[in-house]
């Protein structure tokens, strides 16, 4: 089932099928390790929900809603 990462419970992970927009968005995303194949647990969410907090590839890494809105993962990538 695919969902975004904005979408996915604490606690639950999700691997990484394909990461959306352009330009200097996608390139940050890319960069901070988020790439096809790699799995993400959400950690958690800000006091009023944005940021949230997630962890990819061993490190955390804290993101906003709107970015989390640009990652397609699909659910059963496990740790």
């Amino acid at each position: 089932m695919e969902i975004t990462v904005k979408n996915l419970k604490i606690s639950e992970s999700a691997a990484v099928k394909k990461v959306l927009g352009s330009g200097a968005v996608r390139r940050r995303l890319l960069d901070m390790g988020i790439t096809p194949g790699a799995v993400i647990t959400m950690i958690k969410t800000a006091p009023l929900g944005d940021p949230i907090e997630i962890k990819v590839r061993n490190y955390q890494l804290s993101i906003r809603k709107a970015e989390a809105d640009l990652i397609i993962v699909e659910k059963g990538g496990g740790d």
